[in-house]
């Protein structure tokens, strides 16, 4: 059988990859710790819970769901971004609901790509966007990101034939895998950037709930809170003209399993990925957007308590890497711990997860799987209480212990 050749830089994912070594390792009868995948082990809020069972019994959510049935959803994610950001937003013309940020990143080249094209992504960066940018035909410029920048693209870096030839950019802060945080002014000329080379600039935004006090200087500071500021893209581009931002419910919500999400944008763009979607999909069950509706205008206590635990679990993990010797960096954001490998394993971090596994149990994400710029580091998933990360570290300094084999 022949199968169609865009389906060849897909062959290889970060999560595939692992997922197939921890099944081995699971098979010789190894005990899984699993901080490879970023999925939330926290619950969903109970008042969320609740407005999907209610609605099991109602028959009339029990069909298809188009556009134009999801205006309740659409109106309270308005309402919460312009709380949130006090940045207008249209319900009608601005909103779009999806399955997830990783949807919208994928489909969206659909959408601005034609084959050929080139789509500027940061690397390291989350695997989905260059996936969506094959999809639909296009080229991957990778957009070096190095600790020594704070992780953040030079964008003065990019090659002028490139530019030439380039439709789209992506960005997300604050950043999985390295959890770098982005400021005001890094938006503001990437937007400018953006506008004069007419790209299409997108931002992958689901971890904004998920920072926590700030531990250094150097970032700013939101007003009266010891937070580190996070910013939205219109902030830099108010009126919309150019951009388009990704939010799941997945992280600050705990709502993974329920694939919920939404864009914000700019007219002609959700208008263009709605017009992709319908392709697809008929949305997902309305008793979810119920459920999604509960979590942006109900309580948002929960919310605090998720940025709470995982604060508490960053911290226990950062201290016992410290007490085995392995120095990393605190994390200012995100649900992850962005680590550069020891001198030994520094070139092969494939090799160092898969032989973890295999050996330990323990099962984390190779750098090389989120870009070539991610060679030499790890990334750890705080998705356990820290009873079980301090177990999970001390396998760790048993295996590092006996050195690469």
């Amino acid at each position: 059988m022949q199968l169609s050749q865009r389906l060849e830089p897909l062959r290889s994912n970060v999560f595939a990859d692992m997922d197939r070594a921890k099944a081995l390792a699971r098979a010789a009868g190894k005990d899984i710790i699993d901080l490879s995948l970023g999925s939330s082990d926290l619950p969903a809020a109970s008042h969320v819970v609740k407005a999907i069972a209610d609605s099991l019994d109602d028959p009339t959510t029990h069909g298809y769901l188009l556009f134009h049935g999801t205006k309740d959803f659409r109106v309270a994610a308005a309402n919460w971004y312009e709380e949130r950001f006090e940045i207008s937003v249209d319900p009608e013309t601005e909103v779009l609901p999806l399955i997830g940020c990783q949807e919208g990143t994928a489909h969206l080249p659909l959408a601005v790509l034609n084959p050929g094209d080139f789509a500027l992504l940061q690397d390291p960066g989350y695997p989905s966007h260059a996936g969506g940018v094959y999809l639909a035909g296009g080229q991957v410029y990778p957009m070096q990101m190095l600790a020594e920048n704070g992780f953040l693209p030079v964008l003065e870096d990019i090659p002028e034939p490139v530019l030439a030839q380039s439709k789209m950019m992506v960005l997300s802060y604050p950043h999985n895998p390295t959890t770098a945080l982005a400021p005001l002014s890094f938006f503001e000329k990437a937007v400018a950037f953006c506008r004069e080379h007419n790209l299409v600039l997108v931002h992958d935004f689901p971890y904004l709930d998920l920072v926590f006090d700030a531990s250094s200087i150097g970032h700013e500071i939101s007003e009266n809170s010891k937070r580190p500021a996070v910013h939205s893209i219109f902030q830099a581009d108010p009126d919309k003209t150019i951009s388009i931002e990704f939010f799941t419910m997945s992280k600050s919500y705990s709502m993974g399993g329920f694939r919920v999400g939404f864009a914000i944008g700019n007219p002609e763009l959700i208008l263009a990925l709605r017009q992709v979607k319908a392709c697809v999909d008929f949305n997902q069950y309305l008793g979810i957007f119920n459920g999604a509706i509960a979590a942006l205008t109900g309580p948002q206590d929960t919310v605090k308590e998720t940025v709470e635990t995982f604060r508490l679990r960053r911290d226990a993990f950062i201290g016992a890497l410290h007490d085995i010797g392995w120095q990393v960096p605190t994390p200012l954001a995100t649900m992850y711990v962005w680590a550069k490998l020891p001198e030994a394993w520094s070139e092969d971090s494939i090799k160092f997860c898969v032989d973890l596994v295999e050996q330990t149990g323990v099962a984390v994400s190779p750098g090389a799987g989120f870009g070539k710029a991610g060679e030499g580091y790890v990334r750890f998933a705080l998705v356990h209480n820290p009873p079980i990360l301090s177990r999970a570290v001390e396998k760790i300094a048993e295996f590092m212990g006996k050195g690469p084999r």
